[in-house]
């Protein structure tokens, strides 16, 4: 894919004049029918940022999707959600007849400023998922989410009233808590691809402990986990809570407690000789962290074997 700079666009008009589309009836939300949109072969491979929220389900039949670093087909039923500022791009492919269905929901901020959305919206990990995982649906769940951007659209479709946006933005909470029920089903149905994670996620830690780069570098951050796993910080800790009941930061904890334990166990080094080997400056903190995690000194677990 061409090295473009990405191409801002800041309103839901601009948006629809860029598509082809006929102007918005409402400049601060939009559902667009993905049918609708025209594909222009200058803007085949371009990087796009918007400056507002977009939910879509699509399929097409010959358009590849890049989103952080995970490349899609459109060819089953997918959401995307994007917030303000993620950066994507869209392949389309001329060889292929092209086959478009599906909608986008365009949200700008505006729109819901002062209400409680505002702040809510925010905590939505799956608007955190610019790296890797979109949302795949059976026809059941993508009947329940259209049916909902359908009331949206009739609703600012219809004569604008005092009540309208209260109306619309409990649509679009309803619409978000589906989405957060699906994609805990998704970490719990696709169970290869998530156990194939857990194992990455053991490798990755264990070359880590094995290195130098705790003495060098201290203990891995969760950024640092997720990157390798080419995953976002936020997907991976939903993941692994749904999966294993624990934070991210968690396996990296019981990682350097098990590595603790294997130095105490095996080696005659001091306390404070694998405190360091284990990147804590100070073996007052080596310790008392140690002792928090097993309710044992590092003296008494390494008695413990005598």
């Amino acid at each position: 894919m061409p090295n473009k700079q990405p191409r801002r666009i800041k309103t839901i008009k601009e948006f629809h004049q860029f598509r082809g589309l006929p102007m918005p009836e409402h400049p601060l939300i939009s559902v667009v029918d993905y049918a609708a949109i025209r594909h222009f072969p200058e803007n085949n491979t371009i990087s796009w940022v918007l400056d507002f929220y977009s939910i879509s389900l699509k399929r097409t039949s010959n358009a590849k999707m890049k989103y952080g670093q995970q490349e899609y087909d459109f060819d089953e039923g997918v959401m995307f959600f994007m917030a303000p500022g993620q950066v994507f791009s869209v392949e389309v492919n001329t060889n292929v007849p092209a086959r478009h269905t599906g909608w986008i929901l365009l949200i700008h901020p505006d729109f819901i400023w002062n209400t409680a959305l505002a702040k809510t919206i925010k905590g939505y990990d799956y608007f955190g998922y610019s790296v890797n995982e979109a949302l795949f649906l059976s026809a059941k769940e993508e009947a329940t989410v259209t049916n909902i951007i359908q009331h949206i659209a009739q609703e600012y479709h219809a004569n604008i009233d005092k009540f309208s946006q209260n109306v619309i933005i409990a649509q679009l909470e309803l619409l978000l808590t589906y989405s957060q029920r699906f994609y805990e089903r998704q970490f719990i149905t696709r169970k290869i691809s998530n156990h194939q994670i857990l194992h990455r996620l053991e490798t990755v830690l264990t070359e880590y402990f094995n290195s130098n780069y705790l003495t060098q570098k201290g203990l891995p951050t969760v950024q640092h986990i997720a990157t390798a796993l080419n995953v976002s910080p936020n997907y991976l800790s939903g993941l692994l809570k749904v999966l294993t009941g624990q934070s991210t930061q968690q396996h990296i904890h019981d990682k350097l407690i098990e590595k603790a334990k294997e130095k105490l166990s095996t080696t005659d080094l001091s306390v404070s000789e694998i405190a360091y080997e284990l990147g804590f400056e100070h073996p007052q903190s080596f310790s008392k962290f140690f002792k928090t995690k097993t309710r044992l000194s590092a003296l008494e677990f390494r008695q413990s074997f005598n």
